[in-house]
């Protein structure tokens, strides 16, 4: 700016607008001075001058500058106008607001006594100038920066990927994730710029989403729902239509596993409607022809399988949250599986389940309730064609999960199982049907075990 010929004056305005800085700060950095040069001048002001002298170093400056906001030490009427002489501005342009608030009223009366007479309206128009860089300086500040807005982004990532490891604790997660929630809602209620506050609903949001999945696997879809709708406000404000996708997804998943069929396609329309980037197009097309199976429509659950194919070809960009935000193959052919089941096509539900196990087998991290609803949907599938040995097999796996990831969602398609079973004769079908029922029994005293608290607030 000196470069351009810019004045000091516009310099230090630049100053306070652009980095914040206080006015008497400001002016210093509009001369290019530190404050070590600023007392040394400040030494050699009084010097030559009789009366009171001012004694300041570079410290005592340093709070002169951060009064009244950031120090306690408040400089004295004669040292401003020593500073304003230093600085060759009216001393009035040392004052900000805060100083204007803080300064007693026989201090202002003296500096204002003092300053040259200026045409009517002058002294109005600088406080109006001065107030907007207050707010200015307001604007630019922020409790948020990018460094943590990283590390939230991480976190939650980090919540999506464990909470489908098999070695996870889903209750111990549950809290961290509302937890990570719990922090961006206190971001929110304080400052940011208008970017990071997107940052900080769309965070928001997944972490809401989040919690809405997991309280619906623990049988909670009244509470579910809640932490949906959560979601959804900080999608709508966030203005992210991936976010809007996902968001409608884990709505569509909680009205489906709380019965209401048609609003679990109403919500799976939805959130395609938005075409969103990455996976979940692929997910809400299965969710799609699940919620359709389950009315009995056979058709509109095929229509939406091809979807969910076509989508697939279709994929543009990644799933930046990814774990339980994201749909790879596997997923999509439990989904397949589960449909094909139910619309009598019990051949084809097999070789989905199968191909969906050795996809999985070649995962690093198997989404263990994904592994279980296969498992499940094979189990279905060899009872249909003839073999209750295969499936009493095919279901070992479920029945010996530990006691922590017998999800509500996992009983509730054993239950489906069991239901078929219940027309079958023989040996075999006769001990599946005890195994379920076990492991049933066994499994209902943990689930009501976990109380309203864990899931909400």
């Amino acid at each position: 700016m000196t470069e351009l010929g810019s004045s000091i004056a516009s310099i230090a305005q630049e100053m306070r607008a652009r980095f914040g800085f206080r006015a008497r700060e400001a002016w210093r950095y509009a001369h290019g001075w530190s404050l070590q040069e600023v007392a040394d001048r400040l030494a050699e002001y009084f010097a030559d001058r009789p009366g009171e002298p001012v004694f300041a170093d570079a410290s005592m400056l340093s709070k002169w500058e951060k009064w009244p906001i950031m120090s306690e030490r408040k400089p004295r009427v004669v040292a401003l106008l020593a500073l304003a002489d230093i600085y060759g501005c009216p001393v009035v342009e040392l004052l900000d607001m805060e100083d204007r608030k803080a300064l007693p009223p026989d201090d202002m009366e003296v500096l204002t006594r003092l300053e040259p007479v200026e045409p009517r309206g002058s002294d109005l128009v600088r406080v109006a100038a001065d107030e907007s860089l207050t707010w200015a300086r307001w604007a630019e500040t922020s409790n948020v920066g990018e460094v943590s807005l990283t590390q939230l982004h991480s976190g939650l990532r980090s919540l999506s990927a464990e909470y489908l490891k098999s070695g996870s604790q889903p209750l111990v997660l549950f809290g961290q994730a509302r937890a990570l929630r719990d922090q961006v809602f206190a971001l929110l209620e304080g400052h940011q710029r208008p970017q990071q506050t997107s940052d900080l609903y769309l965070i928001g949001g997944y972490a809401c989403g989040l919690l809405a999945w997991m309280s619906s696997d623990l049988g909670h879809m009244q509470e579910a729902e809640a932490q949906g709708l959560t979601a959804w406000l900080c999608a709508e404000l966030s203005g992210d239509a991936t976010l809007r996708a996902w968001v409608l997804s884990v709505r569509s998943k909680t009205a489906f596993w709380d019965g209401r069929l048609k609003d679990a396609v109403t919500h799976a329309r939805r959130g395609a409607a938005y075409e969103p980037s990455g996976s979940v197009g692929v997910l809400l097309a299965c969710q799609e022809a699940d919620a359709w199976s389950s009315l009995g429509a056979a058709s509109e659950a095929k229509a939406s399988l091809a979807r969910a194919s076509d989508a697939r070809e279709a994929l543009n960009g990644r799933d930046e949250i990814g774990g339980l935000f994201a749909c790879d193959l596997a997923r999509q052919h439990n989904y397949e599986a589960a449909v094909d089941l139910r619309i009598g096509r019990p051949e084809r539900a097999l070789r989905a389940a199968d191909n969906a196990l050795a996809l999985m087998a070649s995962q690093t991290v198997r989404a263990y309730g994904t592994v279980a609803q296969i498992h499940i949907s094979r189990a279905a599938a060899q009872l249909a064609v003839g073999e209750a040995e295969g499936a009493h097999e095919a279901l070992r796996p479920v029945l010996a999960l530990p006691a922590d990831h017998r999800l509500a969602t996992v009983s509730e398609r054993l239950t489906e199982l069991s239901s078929g079973l219940s027309q079958r004769g023989g040996r075999a079908a006769v001990g599946l049907r005890a195994a379920i029922d076990a492991w049933r029994l066994d499994s209902i005293p943990r689930r009501l075990a976990l109380s309203p608290q864990h899931l909400t607030g």
